[in-house]
């Protein structure tokens, strides 16, 4: 039988199958990772063979993963406990969608473009989601369109949304339609109440905001993969607080700004990093207003994190 792994949790799995059922599985001896230096042997998304176990009656059957199917994609970050390794968040995924507030709690911009950095390195297509608009006051509403205009403009369609105001939750069907979607982001900033408001049915579990340190409460243990209807899920994952970056190598971090690339054929010299070489179009159109100051700061976050992690 073929099936969809939708839940992970420890020593065993959710297996989605053809007909809608849902069953419960373990790994059939020890599967040897490919990449040593990867944490997990299956993810959310994976497509699996299982097969009947030994020992199975008619009241309780037993189900073993016996074969891996190649993946289409995935998309890791470093194991929160080991740097050096990598986790594997899901598989086979049409798009990544950063769910992100500008209030309770406030949603860092390098983390939305960690996320967009690591989806440009898989080839993931990515779009960004304001969530709580309704929290907004002007200041946060000039910030908001800033934001979007240079998510727009580097290829990410964006959206504001407020589940409490209905505002473009209509829109955001077509967004999830016969795709599956993973979405990413920081505890409390509204994941499941806003999946919830546009897919009712799903009734995923939401989580408060600690009124001391305004950041969310962990609803989510293990990522889980939620069917739609037969062509669309989403994979909700754990609020995540960080995400490493894995895979890239600090002179290749302009290549996966979508902005810096469209630009370094206008700049003076082909190896140019768009730090302090002279005849930058990167920094030319920065200094005139035309490159988004916090995607820019984002870019030399990354490489001199990447660059400072290559010394140990």
């Amino acid at each position: 039988m073929r099936g969809t792994v939708v839940q992970s949790t420890g020593n065993f799995y959710d297996v989605l199958l053809a007909d809608g059922s849902i069953i419960i599985c373990r790994l059939k001896g020890k599967f040897r990772l490919d990449n040593k230096k990867q944490t997990n042997p299956i993810a959310v998304g994976d497509f699996v063979m299982v097969e009947e176990g030994p020992g199975e009656t008619d009241e309780q059957k037993n189900y073993i993963i016996n074969e891996i199917l190649p993946r289409n994609n995935y998309i890791v970050r470093s194991d929160i406990h080991k740097s050096a390794y990598k986790h594997v968040i899901a598989s086979n995924i049409d798009q990544t969608v950063v769910i992100a507030s500008l209030k309770q709690p406030r949603t860092a911009f390098g983390f939305i473009d960690r996320v967009l950095i690591t989806s440009e390195v898989y080839g993931i297509p990515a779009k960004v989601i304001f969530n709580k608009h309704d929290l907004y006051e002007e200041k946060d509403d000039e910030l908001l369109q800033e934001l979007m205009y240079s998510y727009n403009e580097a290829g990410y369609e964006s959206f504001s949304t407020s589940v409490l105001n209905k505002e473009n939750l209509e829109q955001l069907h077509q967004v999830f339609e016969n795709k599956t979607s993973l979405i990413i982001g920081l505890s409390g900033v509204g994941k499941s109440s806003l999946v919830n408001s546009i897919f009712p049915h799903l009734n995923l579990k939401t989580g408060a905001i600690s009124a001391y340190t305004e950041k969310g409460l962990h609803t989510t243990t293990f990522a889980h993969m939620y069917r739609i209807n037969e062509h669309s899920f989403i994979i909700d994952t754990p609020g995540i607080k960080e995400f490493g970056l894995v895979d890239i190598d600090e002179y290749e971090v302009g290549h996966y700004f979508p902005e810096i690339r469209k630009e370094m054929n206008n700049c003076k010299f082909n190896n140019c990093l768009h730090i302090n070489e002279t005849g930058c179009a990167v920094k030319q159109l920065l200094e005139e207003g035309k490159f988004s100051p916090s995607r820019y700061t984002s870019y030399l976050t990354f490489y001199e994190e990447i660059k400072g992690a290559k010394k140990w």
